[in-house]
């Protein structure tokens, strides 16, 4: 996508943006709070009202069901984490064998890994980067110690040339001899870097390298091709971009060419649907990703997803990410135009195939830079040590919205207003 030809910085042409949003129709959709511009879509997605309806429809069937729930009702709960799991699959370019909606990010990362990695020989180490997010890096030690390796041995972290970026080729460099794994990110959560998970998934294989990647900040903003990818495995969560709820339920695919293999970590949910209620001791798992279920779905945690999903498949996921290139493209513009003298730096990729979903925003007063935005009823982000990301939604942000976000920045860094804050995070950032 090219910038704008005709771009200048007035409310005006913002408006007139929205005019031609296609997108326009689906703001009304959501709950947005009046004079509040919502750039947090990254971290936590906003209600729509057709989540809200399939969340009080699985309420009604619990009602009007109880147990009889789990067959009977509008939303059926049995097959639920499976049927989420169709719905979602175009998102990621999978067929439907291969997802399931079940787990959180770092409960499914503990079952592909322990899964799909046997140490054995000299193939005994994983490969991630130093930029990933915490809970990743965690779950990963954490599964190497069950297998009694030293982390300090056995995971590789590649390093960053510039502390926003990680290079493929680097990425392609350390993957050796001893790697079992390599697990990533789709998008690096602070830069918003979009990393190549075809040449990267493509490259490991040709070392007898499993691929798994964290989709994250990627799903629901930007399309992917899985399963023609040759991606091995991957999770994510789905209250961001998705749109799913606070602490709503995360998703898993694993590769057709993996599918029958036993579950790392068991439970009666991996089980085969017509032996569940069978009782017998000898799990008999699922031939679909279903079989890396562990435990009962939450069911009034996974409800809202459908709601959710059923705009995604309206609106479609391309058009989805066009608009969001347009938007965060709008945003730069106006970033460097009207706050070029405020000590900004734009920390994201500028090229469209390397930028995900969001604007990092790099600033030493970072911190409290966010907290007086907050004051102002801007609702952004903040990433440790200096970051501010700021992500227009395609399904509901408005041009005019990041226009006033824009503005509203501008005063608080002419004025000084973020001066009378600490510039250190809240408990939460």
């Amino acid at each position: 996508m090219k910038a704008y030809t005709s771009f200048d910085n007035t409310i005006d042409y913002a408006r007139q943006l929205d005019q031609q949003n296609a997108f326009s129709r689906f703001r009304d959709e959501f709950y947005i709070k009046r004079d509040t511009y919502y750039m947090d879509g990254n971290s936590l997605g906003l209600l729509s009202k057709r989540a809200e309806r399939t969340l009080l429809n699985s309420l009604e069937d619990w009602k009007n069901f109880g147990i009889d729930g789990w067959m009977s009702g509008t939303q059926p709960w049995f097959h639920f984490s499976e049927r989420l799991g169709a719905l979602t699959a175009p998102l990621i370019g999978a067929k439907a064998e291969e997802v399931v909606v079940t787990g959180s990010i770092t409960t499914n990362i503990h079952q592909v890994l322990s899964t799909f990695f046997k140490p054995a020989g000299k193939r005994t180490k994983i490969l991630a980067d130093e930029l990933n997010f915490p809970s990743d890096i965690y779950a990963i030690k954490a599964q190497l110690q069950l297998h009694g390796l030293d982390p300090e041995e056995h995971l590789v972290q590649v390093k960053s040339k510039d502390g926003r970026t990680i290079e493929e080729e680097d990425v392609i460099a350390a993957m050796t001899e001893e790697i079992a794994i390599v697990w990533l990110p789709s998008v690096l959560y602070r830069s918003g870097q979009l990393l190549n998970m075809k040449m990267i998934a493509e490259a490991a294989h040709e070392r007898g390298i499993l691929a798994g990647f964290d989709l994250a900040h990627s799903i629901g903003a930007i399309p992917h091709s899985l399963h023609e990818w040759g991606v091995d495995f991957a999770v994510w969560c789905n209250y961001k971009y998705l749109n799913s709820g606070p602490g709503g339920v995360g998703g898993m695919f694993v590769h057709q060419n993996h599918l029958g293999t036993a579950p790392g970590l068991a439970g009666w949910f991996s089980s085969k649907k017509d032996k569940q209620f069978d009782m017998k001791h000898d799990l008999e798992h699922a031939e679909t990703a279903g079989a890396y279920q562990i435990g009962t779905p939450h069911v009034l945690s996974i409800a809202p997803l459908l709601g959710s999903l059923e705009m995604f498949e309206e609106a479609g996921i391309e058009n989805i990410r066009e608009s969001s290139l347009r938007m965060t493209e709008y945003m730069m513009q106006l970033i460097e135009h009207e706050l070029g003298k405020a000590g900004f730096e734009i920390g994201n990729p500028r090229e469209d195939w390397r930028r995900g979903g969001h604007v990092c925003l790099e600033h030493e007063e970072a911190a409290r830079i966010c907290k007086a935005l907050k004051e102002s009823n801007v609702i952004p982000d903040f990433r440790a040590p200096n970051v501010i990301r700021l992500a227009p939604i395609a399904l509901y942000t408005s041009y005019e919205d990041i226009f006033k976000t824009v503005q509203i920045l501008k005063r608080i860094m002419e004025n000084e207003e973020y001066k009378k804050f600490e510039n250190t995070r809240n408990v939460v950032a």
